[in-house]
């Protein structure tokens, strides 16, 4: 009878330090490039962030996480070639409308966001994984002439669905390198990102 209270015991212990693993608090952080289109331009602007992301892995398939990303350089646009076509947008309400026919630079102020995220192991230390989501983001501008005369700065904020995938490795039990593809679905422009960086699971 011992031997099988002895066997229940270790059949138990390892159950239950494999859910510890699969289970649990993580943060990850990284590089996060940007490449941001407002709608009707021909181009994107690309600019650079510092990403972070907290946690929560509720088995080995499902995690429920947020997301924060801080620019660290503005991206330049020059959406003119003429500067007899330069001219804002009609109502001129400070919206991301109004850059498409002007110059000058688009910096992140932050992104935030929410997601629900689905992970399949391919190997033993390689992941694959999805995640769907709303993201909200704060961006500024600073507008020029085609001459490089200054005229003003534009802040505003956008929101949206966003959906992405990427893939995980783990260097140890709790180390792990990762990096993702996100589609930002903002109203007035699409958002393209790429984060690489490193985790940590708790």
């Amino acid at each position: 009878m011992l031997k099988y209270i002895l066997a229940a015991s270790v059949a138990t212990g390892i159950a239950g330090a494999a859910y510890a693993q699969d289970s649990g608090l993580y943060l990850e952080g990284g590089y996060q490039y940007l490449e941001i289109e407002p709608d009707g331009a021909d181009q994107g602007v690309d600019t650079n962030a510092i990403g972070a992301r907290l946690g929560y892995q509720f088995n080995r398939y499902f995690s429920l996480e947020t997301e924060l990303a801080s620019g660290v350089d503005d991206g330049e646009f020059d959406y003119n070639t003429d500067e007899d076509s330069f001219d804002l947008d009609d109502n001129n309400d400070g919206d991301f409308n109004d850059l498409i026919a002007a110059s000058g630079d688009i910096g992140l102020n932050y992104l935030v966001g929410i997601y629900g995220k689905a992970e399949v192991p391919l190997t033993e230390r390689l992941s694959a994984y999805g995640r769907a989501g709303y993201a909200y983001v704060d961006l500024d501008a600073s507008i020029t002439t085609p001459g490089g005369t200054p005229i003003t700065t534009i802040e505003d904020s956008e929101e949206g669905p966003a959906i992405g995938a990427g893939l995980s490795y783990d260097l140890t039990d709790s180390w792990y390198l990762k990096g993702d593809y996100t589609y930002y679905s903002f109203d007035d422009t699409d958002t393209n990102g790429v984060m690489v960086g490193v985790g940590y699971k708790f």
